[in-house]
């Protein structure tokens, strides 16, 4: 039997990594969910919106898929090997999910678009410098996360519309 150095050992095994890459973007969705669904209406409805705002049913299976993609991107990070690139990303995917969770709670959860809007900045922020660390590390789990930088960033846009609307 032939032994690997460390640093080419996958960080976690199979079933950990799936756990670890799940439970945070579950929790994500969770809390985005329970600060989000309770205000659509009557609060959401009764916000001014820009004509591109989408209709209410497209946003479940948008970030569904793109919930999926995080999971499955960070998974393949957390089953990369050991060393300071994988450490980095993994610090900058938790600090986008957590964003990404507190952004439902300041725009629905505090019923403030201005609110939303520094969060929402900020993930935008997060989320781009996440994918350059997933790239260094995997660039499979780093384009992953494209999708989701581009709807964060409609979003952002629909955000400050909301915001400036009302």
């Amino acid at each position: 039997m032939t032994v690997q150095p460390l640093s080419l050992r996958p960080a976690m095994g199979k079933i950990a990594a799936a756990l670890a890459a799940v439970a945070p973007v579950v929790a994500a969705a969770a809390v985005g969910n329970f600060a989000t669904l309770p205000n659509i209406t009557p609060w959401y409805e009764s916000l001014a919106k820009p004509p591109f705002n989408p209709p209410n049913a497209v946003f479940g299976p948008v970030w569904t898929l793109l919930y999926i993609l995080m999971a499955g991107a960070f998974f393949r990070i957390l089953r990369s090997p050991e060393g300071a690139a994988r450490r980095w990303a993994i610090i900058l995917f938790l600090v986008q999910i957590t964003l990404n969770a507190a952004w439902s709670v300041a725009f629905f959860g505090s019923h403030s678009p201005a609110a939303g809007l520094v969060v929402i900045l900020l993930l935008d922020t997060a989320i781009a410098a996440t994918i350059h660390a997933f790239l260094a590390v995997d660039r499979i789990a780093g384009g992953a996360l494209v999708p989701y930088l581009g709807w964060v960033a409609f979003a952002t846009l629909l955000n400050g519309s909301i915001w400036w609307l009302n």
